[in-house]
């Protein structure tokens, strides 16, 4: 059994990569095929599926960064690293960029074997209050977003231009609503002004980057467990919450999201043992399979998450050297193009028609936060003032 559990580890491993590095092939929707295939293969030992969910998941978090970072093409989770990836990547530093990402992820596995057992016995006693607390929190984050812009009315105007945006989205019956609305916001509207400019991608370098990482992962420590039990909130949500509280470089941001995206994972395989609700697809599909987890079964998740996680860091920096080489060679416009296209494909097939509209009014909304010079994480109002609403209403 043991060789049949490793192998189906890999093979998660493996489709974690497909769906980290092909924008819009979520794992929620290798989640929901899952269950079905589970109920038609119900002699099948349940905790093979287990297995290359958790390893799937985790995979996918370390590897959804690549294009998210050299393409522009952001995944629900990854939407926040376009913002200063893309910046490091004009500068010949994308390599490092996803690397920074890479080591926030990995040292977040190990953070979250360490505390696992110690949040089985907090989370009980705080699930009740921290409902009580996140409005009064992401109020005060929004006000920190806008209070930092020289331009305080013009960054204003996007954060409440985007919220609106973001209820209306979400308050509309389509399939996946956060596809075409971060896409375009945080996507191809960079895509068409990279077009425009006829940006060109310097020559990349493989180096080492150094960073302190104290000050990002303290911030996503304490904003991760937030977001995986609680609905609502998101990756997204606790990436903003622990800049808030950590205030680090732009490269330590990009370490804050790489643990914070693997952190909101792995919290949420921990709040489905301990209080049966979760709030990741990943996590849904395995309650779905199997019901509530025993421990025994959070165990053997664990010691899932960090083997994946070992590998998936090595694994990361094979593929992110490869495209590092690769994306000069191409010419950067025209990738650009085809993507565009691509993601404008991947909208219509998943939001259809609807959402096709959603794609083209949040591309507008963010180029016209690009003309105003203020910061473009202004535009996660989009995810705050809809969480916000939520709480308070």
């Amino acid at each position: 059994m043991l060789i049949q559990i490793i192998i189906t580890l890999i093979l998660g491993v493996f489709a974690g990569t497909i769906t980290g590095l092909i924008p819009g092939i979520h794992i929620n929707l290798i989640g929901i095929f899952l269950i079905s295939l589970s109920a038609s293969l119900s002699s099948l030992n349940p905790i093979y599926f287990v297995v290359f969910i958790a390893s799937m998941a985790i995979t996918h978090t370390f590897v959804d960064f690549i294009p998210s970072i050299f393409l522009g093409c952001p995944d629900t989770d990854t939407e926040l690293s376009i913002l200063p990836g893309h910046e490091l990547l004009k500068k010949g530093l994308g390599y490092e960029a996803v690397i920074l990402t890479c080591y926030g992820s990995l040292i977040a596995i190990f953070i979250l074997i360490l505390i696992s057992f110690p949040s089985i016995k907090l989370i009980p006693k705080f699930y009740n209050i921290i409902p009580i607390l996140i409005p009064g929190l992401l109020i005060l984050t929004s006000f920190f977003l806008i209070s930092t812009e020289k331009k305080k009315f013009s960054a204003l105007s996007i954060f409440l231009l985007s919220g609106l945006l973001g209820w209306s989205v979400l308050n509309m019956s389509i399939k996946e609503p956060f596809l075409p609305l971060l896409t375009g916001l945080f996507g191809s509207s960079m895509l068409i002004m990279s077009i425009k400019n006829k940006t060109e991608i310097p020559e990349q370098k493989i180096t080492k980057p150094k960073i302190k990482f104290l000050k990002p992962i303290f911030g996503a420590l304490i904003a991760s467990p937030l977001c995986s039990f609680l609905p609502g909130l998101g990756s997204g949500q606790a990436a903003i919450i622990g800049n808030t509280i950590s205030k680090p470089s732009k490269e330590g941001f990009l370490v804050l999201l790489g643990a914070t995206n693997t952190l909101v994972m792995g919290f949420s395989f921990i709040s489905l043992y301990v209080i049966s609700k979760t709030r990741t697809g990943a996590a849904i599909a395995i309650q779905e399979i199997i019901g509530n987890l025993s421990g025994n079964m959070l165990i053997l998740i664990l010691i899932t998450v960090g083997l994946s996680g070992i590998i998936s860091f090595f694994l990361t920096i094979s593929l992110t050297k490869y495209f590092s080489k690769k994306i000069t060679k191409v010419n950067y416009s025209l990738l650009s193009i085809i993507t565009l296209i691509i993601l404008v494909i991947m909208v219509l097939l998943i939001s259809n028609f609807w959402g096709l509209i959603i794609l083209i009014v949040s591309t507008l909304t963010g180029m016209y936060c690009i003309s105003l010079g203020v910061k473009k994480t202004n535009m996660m109002g989009c995810l705050l003032i809809p969480t916000i609403l939520f709480y308070l209403f």
